[in-house]
């Protein structure tokens, strides 16, 4: 029996996934800034289930969450750092505060969750990191620039973390979904206030766009859940999971697209090495 850790539990990929795994016999702290909501598991499943509360931008409900699950369960096998948030808005017409709290929640809280639980697995020798990234952490859209910025840097450093942790036998993967049916492009979604009639055409488009997909994404959490429980049992996980159609169409393109930009200026690339003989 597996015990899991996950973030961001009170709606979307997070509770779909949280249930996946309860329903499976697991044992799950579920965590959520209101943990109200997801009362409805603990009382379904019984002491399987511990709702904790838990704002990924404070450290002492990460430190007091992460100490409650460890006590309660003994161990964490597997976090999944699922608490996120999309932003929209062209890069001019981003607000600073509005941006750094993103990253705050985006980045540094996945930053600060996962090092709170490394001690514990290192100790072992065993555990799964899971960072939910996004389609958007590989390709990027008018809008929304300042969300793939904080996407990237889980990618870059979730790459660094499975190297380094790999001989202490803990496995890394990075989850990619496409568009998925939550509350990410409706209640969920923030927006900077400031709107620059020079960008209308293009993020103020994507902006429209983005919202009008709420409710109609392609993408099934259910089905989600069952992938990243999949690849978590998996003998050898990948360190990568697109989820959604969309996500591989769009994944694979933009590595297409990667490769003819660089084979372009491939002359220019390796005309800047040192000629000499030294």
């Amino acid at each position: 029996m597996s015990i899991w850790f996950i973030t961001g539990c009170s709606t979307g990929l997070g509770r779909a996934l949280a249930t996946a795994v309860l329903e499976r016999g697991e044992r799950v702290a579920l965590t959520a800034r209101d943990p109200r909501q997801v009362a409805d598991l603990v009382a379904e499943h019984g002491d399987r289930a511990l709702a904790l509360p838990l704002d990924v931008t404070d450290k002492a409900q990460i430190a007091a969450a992460v100490e409650r699950a460890e006590s309660a369960f003994g161990r964490i096998d597997v976090l999944v750092n699922n608490a996120g948030y999309g932003y929209l808005a062209a890069v001019e017409e981003g607000r600073d505060d509005e941006v750094r709290a993103l990253f705050d929640t985006n980045v540094f809280g996945l930053v600060d969750v996962t090092k709170a639980v490394l001690p514990g697995m290192r100790a072992r020798g065993s555990g799964h990191v899971v960072n939910i990234s996004s389609l958007g952490g590989l390709a990027a859209f008018g809008a929304t620039g300042y969300y793939h910025a904080t996407k990237f840097a889980v990618e870059g450093l979730s790459e660094s973390l499975a190297a380094e942790v790999a001989p202490l036998g803990i496995k890394v993967t990075i989850v990619e979904p496409a568009a998925f049916r939550t509350n990410w492009s409706g209640p969920s979604m923030r927006q900077s206030p400031v709107h620059i009639d020079d960008y209308a055409e293009t993020a103020g488009t994507r902006r429209a766009s983005t919202l009008a997909t709420y409710g109609h994404q392609p993408g099934d959490p259910v089905r989600a859940a069952e992938a990243i429980i999949t690849a978590v049992r998996a003998a050898e996980p990948p360190l990568r999971l697109l989820l959604g159609r969309a996500a591989y169409e769009i994944a694979s393109a933009r590595l297409d697209t990667l490769r003819t930009g660089f084979e372009a200026w491939r002359h220019v690339t390796l005309s800047t090495d040192y000629q000499g003989t030294d």
